[in-house]
């Protein structure tokens, strides 16, 4: 069965994730990882930084794994005429480069948008940076934390009176940066097929952040001339919308915005009926007036069952009111709502964990069904291939490219 991007070819020159294109590779596209022929994608080596608890069986590492799947490693060097000669015969058979390198690296190794245009005038030249490509803060190497700390995505973190910014852990703007980065690589393609043209596109993981992960506090900021408040559990004006902490130390999440709507149904569940007549809770403007009371209450009802006991009874009963269960990254990787839509899949198989769960594809398709049978390559594991098959070099220019340590 034919695949979404089956005939795409992308060479991407990424270190770490950000511009990974991994998730085009699911949808069927070649992609080709370019690495350094010593030093490879610095994410092969993370586990320097953070030691052995990323590491699988075999030496490979999470990182490098989660972002490299469904591509093909070559190495080139890319210093050399003949490493730059062989980016260029690549190029010109290929349909996107994407890079997350500062500019004046690309334009030092020649493989600037200016130089590998002339090769194939329909390229698609993606740069996925940390900050964005103008402004003062341009040229500075940009990592998950420090787009964390420029987006305000640090401060809206946490509650309101703890006054710390917050830092997520699991390079959350990477993971954005590779998924806008794969936005934009899709526009791009279809701007090609209608008009005809290639084009250099500029992703960061500043921008994607602003707009995808913090849009209503930046329009809040642009439009009323402040930000939204951080969450306050203690503070919160609709009860029917705040997170309670159950018997087992576990919490549960509400987020009822009609709460009038849903208010008989909400105290008959919660065995409350006479909080449901109470004059100080009979409407949401009086909720909203004694917040503290009602949220005081809930508290109580809330920490007399297990997290599990209210999931059953919320279940069981198919409560209408808007709700959720606080799970932990253990419970949501083999959560049934996870496993059962493929946002975790049961059957990857793993060169050294062997058959096992995966992340899957967020996005299902009827017709042109997602696959992950390619795992993340061996360094520099397709060079020979990729050089005979797409470069046309012969097999003893490839051994000789090699004796000349251009690969």
């Amino acid at each position: 069965m034919a695949k979404v991007l089956e005939g795409i070819r992308i060479l991407e020159w990424v270190q770490f994730m950000n511009g990974s294109a991994f998730m085009l590779g699911d949808l069927g596209a070649e992609v080709i990882h370019i690495e350094d022929r010593v030093k490879g994608d610095a994410s092969r080596g993370i586990s320097a930084m953070w030691g052995d608890s990323i590491l699988l069986p075999g030496g490979r590492n999470i990182v490098f794994e989660g972002s490299n799947r469904s591509k093909k490693s070559i190495t080139l060097n890319l210093k050399t005429e003949k490493g730059r000669e062989a980016l260029y015969r690549l190029v010109a058979k290929s349909d996107v480069f994407v890079h997350n390198f500062r500019r004046s690296v690309a334009e030092d190794l020649k493989a600037d948008y200016a130089t590998l245009s002339k090769h194939n005038s329909e390229l698609i030249y993606v740069v996925a940076s940390g900050l964005g490509s103008k402004g003062p803060y341009k040229d500075f190497r940009a990592f998950d934390p420090l787009t964390q700390a420029m987006s305000g995505l640090m401060w809206v973190m946490g509650d309101r009176d703890d006054p710390e910014p917050v830092q997520v852990t699991g390079a959350i703007n990477d993971s954005l940066g590779a998924a806008m980065s794969a936005y934009a690589i899709m526009a791009a393609l279809l701007a090609r097929e209608r008009l005809g043209i290639g084009q250099e596109v500029h992703v960061s993981q500043l921008g994607s952040a602003l707009m995808c992960l913090l849009g209503g506090q930046v329009n809040n900021t642009l439009w009323l001339g402040h930000p939204m408040a951080r969450h306050s559990r203690k503070r919160a004006r609709n009860p029917l919308a705040n997170h309670y902490k159950c018997a087992d130390g576990k919490w549960i999440m509400l987020a009822e915005a009609q709460s009038d709507r849903f208010w008989h149904e909400f105290c008959e569940v919660l065995g409350v009926g006479q909080a449901e007549q109470d004059p100080r809770f009979v409407s949401a403007l009086k909720r909203r007036e004694n917040y503290a009371a009602l949220t005081e209450i809930l508290e109580r009802v809330f920490a007399s069952k297990t997290r599990d006991d209210w999931s059953k009874i919320f279940l069981d009963k198919k409560v209408r009111f808007a709700w959720a269960p606080i799970l932990g990254m253990n419970d949501i990787v083999n959560h049934p709502q996870a496993i059962e839509n493929g946002y975790v899949i049961e059957d990857y198989n793993h060169p050294t964990l062997g058959k096992t769960k995966a992340l899957g594809y967020p996005v299902s398709f009827s017709k042109t069904p997602v696959s992950y049978d390619v795992p993340a390559p061996e360094f520099g594991q397709h060079t020979e291939e990729v050089l005979m098959e797409v470069g046309g070099y012969r097999w003893d220019e490839v051994e000789q490219m090699r004796q000349e340590e251009i690969i």
